[in-house]
């Protein structure tokens, strides 16, 4: 069965930095397009950046751009976010996702990562 698990997630100051992974298994990880989202307190869940199945092409939404960046290794079957400069309203549940292409919906989730960035 499909399986996607994040790590990485942990406290850290603002303008510090964390890289989440997140491991996939029971399916064909290269055929897949693949996302990060995030819950922020009190809020629905909401894209932060997706992947295509090869990693030749991306899309980050506008309050990340510049400061994450999403990457993959087909070979390791493994999703990256890698971020930088983090800010106080980044604080959120993260969850690796996996999409029929690259902007389809979720069609199965992680079981998410807690980020927090506190002084």
């Amino acid at each position: 069965q499909v399986q996607l698990v994040e790590s990485g997630g942990g406290l850290v100051q603002p303008g510090g930095s964390l890289r989440l992974s997140c491991e996939a298994s029971g399916y064909i990880f290269s055929d897949y397009a693949m996302a990060w989202y995030r819950q922020l307190p009190g809020k629905a869940r909401d894209v932060v950046a997706r992947i295509s199945a090869t990693g030749a092409a991306s899309h980050h939404v506008n309050s990340v751009k510049g400061r994450f960046t999403i990457s993959r290794d087909n070979g390791e079957n493994t999703l990256y976010l890698q971020m930088n400069n983090l800010k106080v309203e980044d604080t959120a549940v993260y969850y690796c996702v996996r999409l029929v292409n690259l902007f389809a919906a979720p069609d199965y989730w992680g079981q998410g990562t807690q980020v927090t960035v506190s002084s």
